[in-house]
């Protein structure tokens, strides 16, 4: 497999050189990375929607996360993050379609893993029924759609369960339904990078939703 190469930076943002993904986790250096949210409007109500990552991941298997993310290579553009998008979920969008969020250091430590990333956030206002959706059974196992109002309230408001509908894929067979999930379902992202996507998402979905 060819060794993937990142580029890495300072405390300042500013590029300092490439190690290989394996380096970065060890020894935390800064990286980019790619965040796609997508977010959709339905019977007067806005919803996330959340990948359900592969119980064969490396990291975090089995878990809900960002509807599609990734690694910017160092060869790569923010722009070619997109790859991420119809990898993960076999969905085709345009860039000129996303909406910017800036861009979020985000830390995350475990065990021999330290993951200090430089994320360029985006939100996709989708239009695309969970039926179209065909994820990298590899990567993505299912899709799951939420009412924003109910994760910020599981997140921030003390909530203990939601409710989440979607599918997942088992042997190439797609099973639909919805599932019942807590706090410890979800990729243990820090509370202000959920409370600044969270405040994001309310405010542009508040714009079109005019």
């Amino acid at each position: 497999m060819e060794t993937e190469l990142l580029n890495i930076f300072d405390e300042n943002r500013k590029q300092i050189g490439v190690a290989s993904r394996e380096e970065v986790h060890k020894k935390g250096h800064w990286h980019e990375t790619f965040h796609c949210w997508f977010v959709n409007r339905k019977k007067d109500q806005d919803y996330i929607y959340f990948q359900y990552r592969s119980k064969e991941k490396k990291d975090y298997p089995g878990l809900l996360d960002i509807t599609a993310a990734g690694h910017l290579l160092s060869h790569e553009s923010v722009m070619d993050g997109m790859r991420e998008v119809e990898e993960e979920l076999g969905i085709q969008v345009d860039f000129a379609d996303l909406v910017p969020l800036g861009v979020i250091d985000y830390i995350a430590e475990k065990e021999n893993f330290i993951d200090k990333e430089l994320a360029h956030v985006f939100l996709y206002q989708s239009n695309h029924p969970l039926e179209e959706f065909s994820p990298q059974p590899e990567e993505v196992t299912g899709i799951y759609r939420i009412a924003l109002e109910d994760f910020y309230e599981l997140w921030f408001g003390g909530k203990e369960f939601i409710e989440a509908k979607g599918f997942q894929v088992d042997k190439a067979i797609r099973i639909p339904g919805c599932i019942t999930v807590k706090k410890e379902d979800f990729v243990p992202h820090q509370d202000y990078y959920y409370k600044r996507v969270l405040h994001s998402m309310r405010e542009q979905t508040a714009q079109s939703n005019v």
